[in-house]
């Protein structure tokens, strides 16, 4: 007797969902979101990449974690009327490391603010969601400059990304450069204007502004802080050139080791005087190998005004790198502000979606 089998074959299409928790929801994290909120069609259509936002916690701005997937709308329009998430209606009752450990998350979103003496509390933050084998990105420029080789060597055992392009210029992509699209290159140094504060600064004293009467215009627009001494000391800069010294050129810095002098001793009759033998005074971070050993250090340069960095004005960023096959290589663009820094977090998550 024969038989006939009739075989029925069922086509299941299985769509990854990426479940994020975000950590710190200050002006970075708002960026972020909102920038989430905007894109979500865009990155569904274009890179088939779609995300639920589970958790947020940030002290003062509130928590609110959903396990279903919190409503990116309802998250922006509190922020709209109330300025932080306290109001809503989700659970609230959890903190910064249940998310790190507790949560059922792929990816971990670090966007704390920095501290350059102990890396906290963004260090415990990443460290714990690497040794629990989710992806991080993080904007925080504390635990890389502290502890790049530790959590990098962390992420490799467990198998999941380290993404930190927000960390130096913001959403100008200099780190992912160095690392990827110069991978090929012997990078011997880099040098550029990695603080848009002193930038400005420098560029109000240019067009006839006292140090003092330009400091007060940047604290006035929000360029700097009531306390600018991690700009105009040189601190700032200072840890960026030191990541991108870890980073890409394998060296093994501490800020300390950073040669810094930042520009509260700069007159304006120091920058036009510069300007008159056709320089300009800009504040430049720089890192460079000699002798098989890399330096870094940051101050003011006067630079000739034909150099594409010397013609950088304004809060604007730029970084040039030295290669040996291509020559010098000059990057320009904003190295600060919470969209361009939401920016470089939403890009280096669309990095883990495309190499996972």
């Amino acid at each position: 007797m024969a038989y006939v089998v009739f075989m029925i074959v069922v086509f299941i299409e299985v769509v990854w969902v990426w479940r994020i928790g975000l950590i710190g929801f200050g002006n970075v994290g708002q960026g972020f979101i909102r920038l989430l909120a905007s894109k979500a069609d865009f990155l569904e259509n274009k890179f088939g990449f779609r995300f639920s936002v589970v958790a947020i916690s940030d002290p003062v701005k509130g928590n609110a974690y959903d396990p279903g997937g919190l409503d990116l709308s309802e998250i922006v329009s509190h922020l709209d009327k109330y300025g932080d998430i306290k109001k809503m209606e989700v659970e609230k009752d959890f903190n910064s490391m249940d998310v790190v450990r507790n949560f059922d998350l792929d990816i971990v979103v670090e966007a704390t603010p920095t501290n350059i003496e102990s890396g906290e509390p963004g260090l415990s933050h990443i460290r714990g969601a690497l040794d629990a084998g989710r992806h991080v990105v993080t904007s925080n420029k504390g635990p890389i400059a502290l502890a790049y080789r530790e959590l990098s060597d962390l992420a490799r055992r467990r198998g999941v990304f380290l993404r930190f392009e927000g960390t130096v210029m913001s959403g100008t992509p200099v780190i992912s450069m160095g690392m990827e699209l110069l991978s090929l290159c012997e990078l011997k140094g880099v040098y550029g204007i990695l603080n848009g504060t002193t930038n400005y600064i420098l560029t109000r004293m240019e067009e006839g502004l006292t140090y003092d009467d330009a400091l007060r215009e940047a604290q006035t627009l929000g360029y700097a802080e009531a306390d600018p001494t991690m700009d105009v000391d040189a601190w700032d800069p200072a840890i960026k050139i030191v990541i991108l010294a870890n980073v890409l050129m394998d060296a093994d810095l501490r800020i300390e080791d950073v040669e810094r002098t930042g520009i509260r001793g700069i007159s304006r009759d120091d920058v036009m005087a510069a300007v008159g033998r056709g320089k300009r005074i800009k504040l430049i971070a720089y890192s460079y190998m000699e002798d098989g050993r890399v330096y870094a250090g940051v101050g003011p340069k006067e630079l000739d005004a034909s150099e594409p960095i010397a013609s950088v004005m304004g809060v604007t960023n730029a970084i040039t790198f030295k290669t040996d096959v291509l020559g010098d290589i000059t990057v320009v663009g904003p190295g600060a502000g919470r969209i361009e820094t939401g920016y470089a977090l939403l890009n280096d998550i669309l990095y883990i979606h495309r190499h996972t």
